[in-house]
């Protein structure tokens, strides 16, 4: 607790101790909220909007005031994270944690060798990106699912990684962010995170960076 072993029967203040087990944190500060959504095609990732659509916020029913951890376009779909817990939220946002968000993109044509070039790495108009991985998943008829691993998120980059190969996405889902992933959510569904789960995230990107060495582990 608080950088010091905790003994047994020693009560702690959760508005401010920090606790951990094994170096990784317990969320247990009162007001912490943590929520996996399936986010369907044409909600917005965001707290609200001046257009008034739909957003991610407003389908997930708490009296907490969460906030989106990243984005999806408004045409993707899959699994958003929401929370007021500011330090998970950059544990998984910022590249240098290497927590792995994972997608699922269905394309026109057989991809085949050219998902390489998106591992050895694309110019885009505001830099170069590159995926961790990328494989087919499965072909039918003239499409093919490809899977892609990425570990940055900056704006509607796996589309234009794979309109730089000259493959667009006909659809494109998130199926896991670091090691949370659920099958069972459809569009528009949504449940609290198990205490595991957002121990799991920590843990994910625990370690991940040396404030004087650099990047230790889990960075591309």
């Amino acid at each position: 607790m608080d950088g010091t072993p905790a003994q047994i029967g020693q009560r702690v203040d959760p508005d401010s101790a920090r606790i951990e087990v094994d170096g990784v944190p317990l969320p247990v500060r009162p007001g912490l909220g943590y929520f996996l959504l399936y986010k369907p095609p044409g909600v917005i990732s965001s707290v609200s909007d001046p257009h008034g659509r739909t957003t991610v916020v407003d389908l997930v029913s708490t009296e907490l005031r969460v906030y989106p951890v990243g984005r999806l376009d408004v045409d993707s779909e899959g699994l958003v994270l929401l929370t007021n817990d500011g330090e998970l939220t950059n544990l998984v946002t910022h590249p240098r944690y290497g927590i792995e968000k994972t997608y699922l993109a269905l394309v026109d044509g057989s991809p085949g060798r050219s998902l390489r070039r998106l591992v050895a790495g694309v110019e885009l108009d505001d830099g170069p990106a590159s995926a961790v991985r990328a494989r087919v998943v499965e072909r039918s008829g003239e499409r093919t699912m490809v899977e892609i691993v990425m570990r940055e998120g900056r704006k509607r980059e796996v589309r234009r990684m794979l309109d730089a190969i000259g493959f667009s996405a006909i659809r494109l889902v998130r199926t896991a962010i670091g090691p949370i992933r659920d099958r069972s959510l459809g569009p528009g569904e949504w449940r609290p995170l198990r205490t595991g789960e957002v121990r799991a995230l920590y843990s994910a990107g625990s370690g991940a960076w040396d404030d004087e060495a650099g990047p230790s582990r889990g960075t591309s």
